[in-house]
């Protein structure tokens, strides 16, 4: 077995501490009790207290998580559905340009997205606010869906709804009791993911928001440009909080799916 050396492990700390240490940073002054985000005057929590009170951030705040729950949950039926036509229609007329439109986005700069989108809706004569913002939100985040729930087809084995079938169940049927509860680890993790990229877009949001549509982040964005306040911290901690525990809440229910499921197989092979 190959050790580590001592160049590897001084370029892994330093990496890690590139990446994690401004958030770590950003946490700690976030319960500073003075008022200037640079100089620690001690523990408080009175900037949470003053951000419950702030209301244009809530007010920011609540349209973001309306926007990312709609545009996630929209996504990830989206998403889904454009992974099986991907995975098991392999040869239709028009595939490459339908597989070119759902992962555009993955590559197309946010700027060009968001410009484009704009454009869209001011042709359509569509008032820029809430909705507008959720479809931009759904356009950008379903392919990440698709690239998940993708990956999770190609390696699922199809004898298992052939089985089904051959028993009886329709496709409808197949899709709803097998399908659908073993690649449910990959479209609960696609959903996390659109739900956490809503929650974080910036550039997008900017071009297709409206009045009385303004996301956290650029509520953020606009304070931050005069002054970094003891508040933002708070609400920065807050959306790290959010993110991390919807990402261990998805690894742990992907764990379980997977442990289930060897389980299942386990006890299919032993009858």
């Amino acid at each position: 077995m190959q050790r580590w050396s001592r160049f590897n492990i001084v370029s892994l700390i330093f990496g890690f501490a590139f990446l994690y240490l401004p958030i770590v940073l950003l946490v700690i002054f976030s319960f500073n009790e003075s008022k200037l985000v640079t100089v620690w005057a001690g523990f408080s929590t009175k900037w949470y207290v003053q951000l419950f009170q702030n209301q244009a951030l809530l007010d920011a705040a609540w349209v973001t998580i309306r926007v990312a729950l709609v545009s996630a949950t929209c996504a990830t039926v989206l998403g889904t559905l454009a992974a099986l036509a991907l995975t098991r229609y392999t040869r239709f007329r028009g595939r490459m340009l339908f597989s070119g439109m759902v992962f555009a986005p993955l590559v197309m700069p946010e700027v060009i997205t968001g410009l484009s989108l704009l454009l869209l809706f001011v042709a359509l004569g569509f008032d820029r606010g809430f909705w507008t913002l959720t479809l931009a939100h759904i356009t950008f985040t379903m392919c990440f869906v698709a690239v998940v729930v993708q990956s999770r087809l190609l390696s699922f084995d199809r004898s298992v709804e052939e089985a089904a079938m051959d028993l009886g169940a329709t496709p409808v049927t197949t899709f709803m009791k097998i399908t659908l509860p073993i690649i449910a680890p990959a479209v609960f993790s696609g959903w996390v993911l659109a739900f956490t990229l809503s929650l974080d877009d910036l550039v997008i949001s900017s071009f297709t928001s409206g009045p009385g549509a303004t996301t956290l982040p650029m509520k953020i964005y606009s304070q931050v440009r005069l002054g970094v306040t003891p508040e933002i911290n708070a609400v920065c901690t807050i959306l790290i909080g959010i993110v991390a525990i919807g990402v261990i809440i998805a690894s742990v229910v992907s764990r379980q799916r997977e442990t289930q499921r060897v389980k299942d197989e386990q006890a299919a092979f032993g009858h």
